[in-house]
Parts: C-alpha cells; structure tokens; sequence
C-alpha cells in the first residue's frame, strides 16, 4: 500500500492556526465545515447569476420595447 505523502486530503484540511489567528500549532477542519463552505460559495455562486440572468432580461426586454415604440412611431397611420 503507498503511504500519503502529505500532499492528499489530509494536507488540505490541516491549516495552520497561526495562520488563523490563533494558537501556533495545527487545527484540524472538520469535513462538515469544509462542506458548509462549500455550500455557502456554491449558493453564492447561483445566487449571482440569478443577479445577471435577470439584469439580461430586463435589458432585453427593454430593447425589445424600445423597438416597438420606434416601429409604431415609423409606421405611417390610416389615411383619412
């Protein structure tokens, strides 16, 4: 069997505490904080491009708008 050599999914959830903000040594990042962050930038992702999908639609929808005023405007009326 080969051994870890550090560099797998153990090193990636070790952080320094130093680092952090705390005490020298490691702390350990547990899986369910690893999946919370996770979590919370895939939502924040998802949430930004709700953002910019409805911004998209609105310019849209008011190119579409503007053009049908400018063609009502172009078009000659009935006439008397």
């Amino acid at each position: 069997m080969l051994r870890d050599r550090g560099w797998g999914w153990e090193r990636l959830t070790h952080l320094r505490a130093g680092e952090l903000g705390g005490e020298k040594g490691t702390a350990m990042v547990s899986g369910k904080q690893l999946a919370d962050f996770g979590y919370k930038a895939f939502s924040g992702s998802m949430m930004l491009l709700t953002l910019y999908a409805g911004y998209l639609c609105s310019v849209r929808v008011q190119r579409m708008l503007q053009h049908r005023r400018e063609r009502e405007e172009n078009t000659p009326g009935p006439q008397s």
